[in-house]
């Protein structure tokens, strides 16, 4: 009798010891959020980066889960991956569209989008992702300071694709398809009037018209760049172009 009392205490003791060690899927989600948060606080990106997505990961808590994504996309951002950081933050607008920190969310997105802006000779579609991102902040929240920051990084990414559009025109004009050189900088000249080297558009629009023969159009484009950039490197050239043409 003894011995089967002590059989069954020493059961209990040893299920009370087990089940003490098990860990609440809530405090264990608590706890990666945590750690997370002083791996951040010395900048141990990638080590708080993990610890948040078990969090993310535990499906315990919407509240807790849906910090602990925004502190992903947030993080990659910081740690300036910001391909990843875009990825993150259009996810969690994707699954939270209607969050009350969307306006910063937008801008944060744009942002990510922007830094990786290449040169006016390659790829835009970063310029077009940011001006997208840029544009719906605007749109939603004009009155939000972000919107204000906002709008001068959309003049940027204007002036950036224009500048590809001229690289491209360029291109065209070189290559004797006068036609397609005219399309490009007709787009460059429309989407950002107040391109930031809009001497150097007239100069090549003037070029490209008067080439594919349309000489009105042609003198129209220089006579801009004389009239509105009187003080511009061109305006020799132009004009030694429209005297042999004359």
């Amino acid at each position: 009798m003894v011995h089967r009392y002590l059989l069954i205490t020493v059961l209990c003791f040893l299920l009370a010891a087990c089940g003490g060690q098990k860990v609440k899927p809530e405090n264990s989600a608590e706890r990666y959020f945590q750690e997370g948060e002083k791996f951040y606080e010395k900048n141990l990106y990638e080590d708080a980066i993990a610890s948040w997505e078990k969090v993310r990961d535990s499906y315990y808590s919407p509240a807790l889960n849906m910090l602990a994504e925004l502190k992903i996309a947030e993080t990659y951002y910081i740690s300036e991956r910001y391909a990843e950081a875009a990825v993150a933050y259009e996810d969690f607008l994707k699954r939270h569209p209607n969050d009350f920190r969307l306006a910063t969310i937008l801008y944060r997105l744009g942002l990510s989008h922007y830094q990786q802006i290449l040169s006016a000779d390659r790829d835009q579609s970063s310029t077009e992702n940011a001006l997208k991102a840029f544009n719906e902040l605007i749109k939603r929240f004009p009155d939000d300071t972000q919107s204000q920051e906002a709008s001068y990084l959309v003049q940027r990414c204007h002036n950036r694709l224009a500048e590809h559009e001229v690289y491209v025109g360029r291109y065209y004009l070189k290559a004797g398809n006068f036609q397609a050189a005219i399309n490009r900088l007709e787009k460059a000249l429309a989407n950002a009037p107040n391109y930031y080297y809009l001497d150097e558009l007239y100069f090549y629009l003037g070029q490209a018209y008067l080439k594919a023969g349309d000489k009105n159009q042609a003198e129209a484009k220089f006579n801009r760049l004389f009239e509105e950039f009187p003080g511009s490197d061109y305006l020799a050239e132009a004009k030694k172009i429209l005297e042999e043409e004359s």
